[in-house]
């Protein structure tokens, strides 16, 4: 079969995986983000049980594979709690704690870049420690995290492809699927690549749009 002739034959089914993915991605990337502001403010609190609770999530997660992340969601977590968990659901737990980890190494960064002047002057003008933080020192430290956000963003779609050994039908579990029924290896591998190239491509031009404006606002 042409190349051409496979790549249309199965965009539809291409489509639905990558509504999968984009849809993955978004959700990990949104509970991600909240599990980083948190552990990343954490980090960076004078309270010593909060640091040493965020270097230890911060610790565990960056210090095993993803892929071992995945298969302990999915199947450790049922057997230990009796939850039955779908494919979905455990890949959007798995790849939130994991983005989560990195976004709170990102937002402590992001937060010790700014000048510490910044947070006592807020403080002397009668600011408490949180409303500081909040109004002052995280707008500032936006403009600093967010070339790495952009990028964590990227990395967290590329690796939503893990989720094809749980089941999960995003771009990489679809080629598997249609490789083990028409044997086009080479044709259909290029195929998926060029759809994460395409997904990938689109999304960098809109977070860097965002990156733009944010930065033009802050002038």
């Amino acid at each position: 079969m042409l190349f051409f002739e496979l790549f249309v034959d199965h965009f539809p089914s291409f489509m639905d995986a990558m509504w999968q993915t984009v849809q993955i991605t978004l959700f990990s990337l949104f509970f991600g983000l909240i599990l980083g502001i948190v552990f990343g403010l954490m980090k960076v609190s004078r309270n010593k049980f909060l640091q040493s609770l965020s270097n230890a999530y911060i610790w565990i997660i960056r210090g095993t594979p993803l892929l071992v992340q995945i298969y302990f969601v999915y199947f450790g977590i049922p057997m230990a709690t009796g939850m039955k968990l779908t494919e979905w659901q455990a890949g959007i737990i798995t790849m939130s704690l994991n983005a989560g980890a990195y976004i709170a190494e990102i937002v402590r960064g992001g937060i010790e870049s700014i000048d510490p002047g910044q947070m006592e002057a807020a403080r002397s003008l009668g600011l408490p420690y949180n409303k500081s933080m909040a109004k002052v020192v995280l707008p500032q430290a936006l403009r600093t995290m967010l070339p790495s956000l952009i990028n964590q963003f990227i990395i967290t779609l590329k690796d939503t492809s893990l989720l094809s050994v749980i089941g999960v039908r995003e771009l990489t579990m679809n080629g598997k699927i249609i490789t083990a029924n028409n044997m086009e290896t080479i044709r259909m591998w290029s195929i998926v690549a060029i759809y994460y190239l395409i997904v990938i491509s689109i999304l960098t031009i809109i977070a860097n749009k965002v990156e733009e404006k944010v930065s033009k606002s802050k002038r």
